[in-house]
């Protein structure tokens, strides 16, 4: 649950700031290539520019990653809950900001872009710590490339078809499919209702919360139960 929904979460985003900002808001990959074209070009602002967004997401990771290792001795729950409280505030304020007051100029569609930036480091690096380093759900680049390799093992005479491999392939196919449909619902969604569609991401987040925390308070409700019986 947690890899396809925020999987779907990274294709809504990604979409809609391609749409509404010309820029992709998960691809860092691509930030760095342009980075890169303009110190050749000797564009300083722009240089300026992409240098923070990097940093945003840096960030984003840093502080994602900072909070689950400061209160995970408290609570799994609070320690991964934490990041999605965050990544839903920012995503709110794009939302409101992008539907109430964004005016179109070139500073205000930078620090959007760079707020969303922020919010996908938070996220990717929260998914990647809960699942070992195994799932990041924005970063499609090394996905594709691990599952050529899942699906190279099973496929190979010499290997062994363990259920392991089985599930790797599983859950990278279900990242990817989510992702796109989160892409093109993302996509057909912002064609209709613009940055409106921002509102619903967040919903989503908290989905996810409501579905671990009721999984936490079902388990003490039981030990609750068993303790009086």
């Amino acid at each position: 649950m947690l890899a396809s929904s925020t999987a779907f979460v990274s294709g809504v985003t990604n979409i809609a700031g391609m749409i509404a900002f010309l820029a992709f808001t998960t691809n860092i990959t691509g930030h760095v290539a342009n980075l890169a074209k303009h110190i050749v070009e000797q564009n300083y602002r722009e240089i300026i520019v992409f240098l923070i967004w990097l940093l945003l997401f840096f960030f984003g990771a840093f502080l994602s990653s900072f909070i689950v290792k400061s209160l995970k001795h408290t609570s799994n729950y609070k320690a991964h809950a934490a990041p999605v409280i965050i990544e839903i505030v920012v995503l709110l304020f794009v939302a409101i900001y992008g539907h109430h007051f964004y005016d179109q100029t070139q500073l205000e569609r930078e620090i959007v872009i760079g707020a969303i930036i922020f919010s996908m480091g938070l996220q990717n690096s929260l998914v990647s710590i809960i699942s070992g380093g195994l799932i990041k759900t924005s970063h499609l680049t090394g996905l594709f490339t691990d599952l050529g390799g899942d699906i190279a093992e099973w496929f190979h005479p010499k290997s062994e078809k363990t259920t392991m491999v089985k599930n790797k392939i599983y859950i990278r196919l279900t990242i990817l499919g989510f992702y796109i449909g989160g892409a093109v619902l993302g996509g057909l969604a912002f064609d209709m209702i613009g940055f409106t569609i921002f509102y619903f991401v967040p919903l989503i987040l908290l989905t996810i919360l409501y579905y671990d925390i009721s999984e936490v308070a079902l388990h003490r409700l039981a030990k609750l139960f068993n303790m009086n019986g």
